[in-house]
């Protein structure tokens, strides 16, 4: 198994997902066409989908990068993912980037399509916006990735559906008119790109793709760096347990060193869990997350301020503790 199912939704991504029509499709502004098909040969044959890195299928962190698509179409053999998906094959199979293309690409609906390969690890939703918002600005056909040579992604792109037809179409007939098979099998991705008008967008991370084992261990050191660990783990986790809520991190971090240092250490993990299922109870966002760990920021911040002797006086009358109180001697106190 290559990735989790989300509780509730047995199965999700086993089975082909209910196809949008336009309307719905359009709504979402985009759909997504992934190549997972391949045969990873200087991997050795291995499931290259199936590889993690930071503990997530490089299949599930493509999806993920691309969960604003209307419609998203896997182009391989089904699996368990982490999103529900459509599932696509070309005929044969192994026929090729082109010919898998034309088979996903009959799933969608969107005028824009951004079409990726299953095995970029560094793909984000912000690369998609950006390849997206190229693609807008302009008149070209496509927006692609360069790498950090300057060479062209074709398999890193936002296309208009439209082009890609037509010259998919094309590219049929020519090679019915030479031999009789209107099938794309075996034609490199450049018989297509070469006809297309294409902006070009540099981007040496997350055009990043892992072919060799090599890669594979770069990829696993870089999310382990120092500026990238932490948001990593918190993308791995919310895949895990199928949460699908962006809320600010610094709002939670900031909370729990209050209640390490204002009440004891101990206090943080088990403040910011209680502050989750708050939220959660009031089936609240990223407002009511914020809302919930503000409350208890405050609280926080009230402990220390009376372990310090720096809160406001207590009124005239009132002891500054009641009888029984006795000092804290825990060493974390």
């Amino acid at each position: 198994m290559t990735a989790y199912e989300p509780p509730g939704d047995p199965g999700a991504g086993t089975h082909p997902a209910p196809e949008p029509g336009p309307t719905e499709a359009g709504r979402a502004g985009y759909d997504a066409v992934v190549l997972a098909g391949g045969a990873a040969r200087r991997l050795g044959g291995v499931d290259k989908p199936g590889l993690r890195v930071g503990g997530r299928a490089l299949l599930d962190r493509v999806l993920a990068a691309c969960a604003g698509a209307g419609t998203t179409v896997v182009v391989a053999e089904p699996r368990p993912t982490a999103r529900p998906v459509t599932w696509a094959r070309e005929d044969p199979p192994g026929g090729g980037p082109l010919a898998a293309l034309a088979a996903g690409l009959r799933h969608t609906a969107a005028e824009h399509v951004v079409v990726v390969s299953a095995d970029l690890p560094f793909l984000a939703p912000a690369t998609v916006a950006r390849l997206l918002a190229s693609l807008a600005a302009g008149d070209a056909d496509g927006a692609l990735l360069t790498d950090a040579d300057g060479r062209d992604q074709p398999l890193v792109a936002a296309y208009r559906a439209p082009a890609l037809r037509r010259e998919l179409a094309a590219l049929a007939r020519d090679r019915a008119a030479r031999d009789g098979e209107p099938v794309l099998t075996g034609l490199p991705l450049r018989r297509l790109t070469g006809a297309l008008r294409l902006t070009r967008v540099p981007d040496a991370v997350a055009s990043f793709d892992c072919d060799t084992w090599d890669d594979l261990a770069t990829a696993r050191a870089r999310i382990r760096e120092h500026g990238h660990v932490l948001d990593e783990w918190i993308s791995a986790a919310k895949d895990e347990l199928g949460i699908d809520l962006d809320v600010d991190t610094k709002v939670l971090l900031d909370l729990a060193r209050d209640a390490a240092h204002g009440v004891a250490r101990p206090a943080a993990p088990l403040t910011t869990f209680l502050v989750g299922y708050a939220a959660g109870r009031a089936q609240g966002g990223p407002e009511a997350v914020a809302e919930t760990a503000r409350k208890a920021a405050a609280l926080a911040l009230r402990w220390a301020e009376e372990a310090a002797g720096t809160g406001p006086a207590p009124a005239k009358g009132t002891p500054d503790a009641a009888p029984d109180a006795t000092p804290d001697t825990r060493p974390d106190a």
